[in-house]
């Protein structure tokens, strides 16, 4: 089976606009993905950009890798899943040649509903812990702590209209609001989807938000 997911992408801060695409397959047990990005269409004509050309091979829950064909760089990660008294443990290993920078995510699963995250760049000090709160399946909490900036970032999201999804995400350290809403009601054929996004700079006073509207479309073949 092969799938495709196109979406454009306008906003508020200038008249740049984009356009990105994915083409994913699965052979087997393996997924095959290529993706681009940031190709620019501006007002007063069009140029078409491939320089974020992605290629990823992935077998699900074992492994993934990512080629970015400008940076000529390869990304590793792999992926286990394990028990602890009768707890779930997710962990991650992910490395990046070019920037030989190697990071660990792990997360120990509670219930259905809850479940504590960390995220440690080895040889860094960069380290990050956060809680997930599911609330009646509904409303999701997701206090962050991040060690090496001392602060604490809240994100929140919550269901509705039938599945559309409200998230807004607060940083102390930046002082930045951000606020998303995702949209499938707005159509009636599957496939289909609108997320607009907001972002608000509170250190700066109150000013005009940064906006961003983004449509997409799935198909399969």
């Amino acid at each position: 089976m092969m799938n495709a997911a196109v979406s454009f992408i306008g906003g508020s801060n200038g008249n740049r606009k984009g356009l990105s695409a994915t083409l994913a397959a699965n052979p087997g047990d393996l997924k095959l993905r290529a993706s681009f990005s940031d190709t620019n269409f501006i007002d007063d004509g069009s140029t078409l950009n491939l320089d974020d050309l992605l290629i990823s091979v992935e077998k699900p829950g074992s492994f993934l890798i990512d080629f970015d064909i400008a940076k000529q760089d390869v990304q590793f990660q792999f992926m286990n899943t394990f028990k602890v008294e009768g707890k779930q443990v997710n962990w991650t290993y992910t490395h990046t040649r070019n920037d030989r920078r190697t990071i660990l995510d792990g997360s120990l699963m509670f219930d259905r509903g809850s479940k504590l995250s960390a995220s440690h760049e080895l040889g860094s000090v960069s380290c990050k812990l956060k809680c997930s709160y599911v609330h009646k399946g509904l409303t999701t909490f997701e206090p962050c702590y991040d060690l090496a900036k001392k602060s604490w970032d809240l994100a929140m999201s919550r269901r509705v209209l039938g599945g559309d999804l409200i998230k807004a995400n607060y940083e102390t350290s930046s002082q930045v609001l951000g606020v998303e809403w995702l949209s499938s009601s707005l159509f009636y054929e599957d496939g289909i989807s609108v997320k607009v996004s907001a972002s608000f700079n509170l250190a700066e006073g109150l000013h005009t938000p940064q906006i961003s509207v983004r449509s997409m479309w799935n198909f399969q073949a």
